[in-house]
């Protein structure tokens, strides 16, 4: 297997982080929100925002206070795709293990992830990963992954009484190489993230975080019965947003 080159570059709000002061003693709480044809270029319509709103400064999340659009068509895959990356700030990852006891099986972690700031969404899940992470380990190994995020971290499967197994439960998975982000993305790399997950600036340095990415290369979209749709890359990044109210 290939080592990983380290040289080369509907309203749906999430329901408020609980105060450490409710987190039990261990720290921890239950989370609320944890071959086609080309298309032409599909829309993906977002609320105007001349900035990110102090609620998403703080939090940088999809608050209760922040408008969202609907979900889009179901017909329209590619586009419920993008909309479900963008609204999700986590999903599991998929590696194959280096561990001894388990080599070479599936082994999933949870990673914080963004792909935007809101309403700017690039349609490409951005991490903050650290080489002392076990997926990193995998990673270096064996580049290859698949990312699953899902609409049941948001209020949407909940409010509509959907289970999070349920097709209606929109959900995505994402296959590709994970790499590291070069210097020419870096920037909004970084934007994406912090804006969207304040806290990461605070984690310690000593742990040498970099941003990573992941180059997908297969995409599935399981939003109805029937079994899941196949969205082609190209299909995916052909969606734009374009935010009500400005003419953009």
């Amino acid at each position: 297997m290939g080592k990983w080159d380290w040289s080369s570059s509907s309203k749906v709000p999430l329901a408020p982080l609980p105060k450490k002061s409710d987190m039990g003693a261990g720290g921890s709480s239950q989370q609320q929100k944890a071959g086609l044809r080309a298309l032409e270029p599909l829309t993906l319509f977002i609320p105007a925002l001349e900035r990110v709103p102090p609620i998403l400064e703080n939090l940088g999340d999809w608050d209760a206070a922040a408008a969202l659009p609907p979900l889009p068509p179901r017909e329209d895959a590619a586009r419920v795709a993008r909309f479900v990356t963008h609204v999700c700030d986590w999903g599991a990852l998929a590696t194959l293990s280096t561990d001894q006891a388990v080599r070479g099986w599936a082994f999933a972690d949870v990673l914080s992830l963004s792909d935007g700031p809101p309403g700017a969404g690039s349609g490409v899940p951005y991490f903050y990963l650290s080489p002392l992470q076990q997926s990193v380990g995998n990673l270096q190994e064996n580049p290859h992954a698949t990312l699953t995020m899902s609409l049941a971290q948001t209020n949407f499967c909940r409010k509509q009484g959907f289970d999070p197994q349920s097709p209606l439960c929109a959900h995505i998975m994402l296959s590709g190489t994970v790499t590291k982000v070069n210097e020419s993305e870096m920037d909004f790399a970084r934007q994406s993230l912090f804006v969207r997950h304040p806290e990461m600036k605070t984690w310690p340095s000593s742990h040498n975080w970099f941003f990573a990415k992941l180059n997908i290369t297969n995409i599935w979209v399981l939003d109805y019965f029937g079994g899941p749709k196949i969205v082609t890359p190209e299909e995916y990044y052909n969606v734009t947003f374009q935010r009500r109210g400005t003419g953009q």
